[in-house]
């Protein structure tokens, strides 16, 4: 019988059922530092959910940079289709995805996934963490080759919307834009990684990071539902960014969860709009 998943969402006890399950399943470990590109590497050496492949955000979770589309592009969809198939990915194969940062890492695999086209993919609440609780069991060493490489995932309509830097220039009065970075950040009192402080005016800001209870798991659908309720709008009104189009995808993620899908994705983010002085700027 194939596996289906439960949602956007998949905890640790389903999926240790799973692997016990006869069937195709694609384990991806996202997890990744900005501040230490090779950091989730050494990690996922160290130590590995059992038959996972490690996805590194910069070598394939995004595209090349020109240095004025962003510190994380997309990456062409002829070349995500490549990487998904090298992964043994193809449609109707479950993916779970993990990171252990919190879930933005894996929800930007989560998302791309769905931006190609492929339903069957879910991120591990509460991550490597939650694993261990279940009583999951790590290996180390070299990622898993169980997976046989297939060919490019098809090619399929997109199933997750975006928007670029011009277009959302264009409806910046009509449409809300979420930021997912950290309020002092939202607030331009501090900038870490992009070369200008500030946001895109008119932006709401919700910290990704709202989106977990303590234990970094994610809240409950129906109070993620009000929260993002709270904000005003239909679903598919939002647009959400961050720094780099990476933890955007955990605040779309927190809106699939709640049942609120159908917003849309600035992939260029505020790495993208702020290397263009042209484009206005708002703090405070």
């Amino acid at each position: 019988m194939p596996i289906t998943l439960p949602g956007p969402l998949i905890d640790a006890a389903a999926l240790l059922r799973l692997q016990a399950a006869a069937g195709p399943l694609v384990v991806l470990d996202c997890s990744f530092d900005l501040a230490d590109p090779q950091a989730g590497e050494r990690a996922f050496a160290a130590a590995h959910l059992p038959h996972a492949q490690y996805a590194h955000l910069d070598r394939d979770l995004s595209g090349p940079k020109t240095g004025r589309n962003g510190r994380h592009p997309l990456p062409a969809r002829a070349a995500f289709a490549a990487t998904a198939g090298r992964w043994g990915i193809a449609p109707g194969v479950p993916v779970v995805c993990c990171d252990a940062q919190g879930g933005p890492y894996a929800a930007r695999a989560w998302w791309l996934l769905r931006w190609l086209g492929h339903a069957q993919v879910a991120v591990l609440d509460g991550g490597p963490a939650a694993w261990a609780a279940a009583g999951g069991a790590f290996v180390a060493g070299a990622p898993a080759t169980d997976a046989a490489p297939l060919p490019p995932y098809p090619a399929l309509p997109p199933a997750m919307p975006t928007i670029d830097a011009a277009g959302l220039l264009a409806v910046l009065q009509r449409r809300p834009v979420l930021d997912a970075r950290a309020p002092e950040r939202f607030r331009g009192e501090v900038e870490p990684l992009d070369p200008v402080a500030g946001r895109i005016p008119g932006a709401h800001n919700r910290n990704f990071r709202d989106n977990l209870t303590p234990d970094g798991r994610f809240k409950p659908a129906a109070q993620l539902r009000a929260e993002f309720a709270a904000l005003g709008g239909a679903p598919a009104d939002w647009v959400h960014q961050c720094g780099s189009g990476v933890t955007a995808c955990h605040n779309l993620l927190a809106m699939e969860r709640a049942g609120l899908a159908g917003s849309a994705l600035y992939p260029g983010s505020w790495s993208e709009w702020c290397a263009d002085p042209a484009r206005p700027v708002e703090r405070g």
